[in-house]
């Protein structure tokens, strides 16, 4: 049953072309937004906490700060409104999932930059 499921998102889901990123990096999302028979686009910028699941079911979970308040979104990897992403920063940490970022304020939560 599962390879039977793994072979309609192989084949009917189409892939879109993203960058390379993981944990750590700081990553800029623009994806669209519908309010009634308008469309527009809004950006949503912040670190990459984490990368969870794998083919069309695959998700990414971002953090940024407004203000004082940490907001954090999940995005689908197949989302359609997905438009495209860009990769502001390459960021050097040791885990997949960089939970421990959610208690760090300050200059604790600066995360170092990754040598190409």
């Amino acid at each position: 049953m599962e390879s039977l499921v793994k072979f309609v998102q192989d084949e009917f889901v189409t892939r879109k072309d993203l960058p390379e990123f993981s944990a750590g990096d700081t990553i800029t999302v623009y994806y669209e937004i519908k309010e009634g028979s308008k469309t527009r686009t809004q950006f949503f910028r912040g670190v990459v906490i984490q990368r969870r699941g794998s083919g069309s079911s695959e998700t990414f979970t971002i953090r940024k700060m407004s203000g004082s308040i940490g907001v954090e979104r999940i995005f689908p990897i197949n989302l359609p409104a997905l438009q495209k992403i860009e990769v502001n920063k390459r960021g050097q940490v040791r885990r997949a999932r960089i939970y421990y970022f959610r208690g760090l304020t300050g200059k604790k939560a600066r995360i170092k930059e990754r040598r190409h």
